[in-house]
């Protein structure tokens, strides 16, 4: 499903962001992806979207090179993929409905599936109440589980969230990861970007540990930790 072999992201100043790293995902798999503020979580996680592209290396999404697709194949990318930005990314000039809505008004979706496909996403979160809030109006929950909503709305077979707790309290972030396990449960793969040590806590998922751009550690806590060669 995601394949990383020897993947490096170079930034502009010669800043080494992810250094050969490798790794797979299987199909309908959940894991976590930890390390310290700047260890390169959010550019993987980009990486994987081809929102960045890596200076070497290969990335592979469903089997297909994401780092050699031209910009026109990008969009057909994406419907299969869920992303929450950890800086939220939404639209306080619209509802909650209309911020949900704006991925399949992209894609050019029927009006009327739509709309049922908005409020199917918006009830899987808790927020089918709130439709016609404007999200300003929502509390930092309320706001996550909105980003949740819209990234779920094409019914994605991938979901990717760079740091979907980071600043709620623990109660929140309980039901958070609740509702991601619930879509484990039906078969969409979930990789997922935290150092939140409250989620990671008797966690039984896998976890790739990063440091300084490198993978440190892959392992599922119980087992011997498998450490980077």
């Amino acid at each position: 499903m995601i394949s990383f072999n020897q993947v490096c992201k170079r930034y502009p100043g010669g800043f080494d962001v992810l250094k050969q790293v490798t790794f797979e995902l299987a199909k309908g798999e959940m894991a976590f992806l930890t390390g310290h503020s700047g260890a390169g979580k959010s550019t993987l996680l980009k990486l994987i979207a081809a929102i960045e592209r890596p200076n070497s290396g290969s990335v592979l999404v469903n089997n297909q090179n994401v780092s050699a697709l031209k910009g026109a194949a990008l969009p057909y990318l994406r419907r299969n993929l869920g992303i929450i930005f950890q800086d939220h990314k939404l639209l306080f000039d619209r509802n909650v409905f209309d911020n949900v809505l704006l991925p399949l008004q992209i894609c050019e979706f029927d009006h009327k599936e739509s709309g049922k496909r908005v409020r199917a996403a918006l009830d899987k979160v808790g927020l089918l109440g709130r439709e016609k809030a404007n999200p300003v109006a929502l509390s930092g929950g309320e706001q996550q589980r909105l980003c949740i909503a819209r990234a779920i709305v094409n019914r994605p077979t991938i979901l990717l969230a760079d740091e979907p707790t980071g600043n709620l309290d623990a109660e929140y972030a309980a039901e958070i990861m609740s509702i991601f396990k619930s879509f484990h449960q039906v078969g969409v793969t979930l990789l997922i970007s935290t150092h939140d040590a409250g989620v990671l806590r008797n966690s039984p998922e896998r976890m790739i540990e990063l440091k300084l751009g490198e993978i440190q550690a892959d392992f599922k806590p119980g087992t011997i930790e498998k450490e980077k060669e």
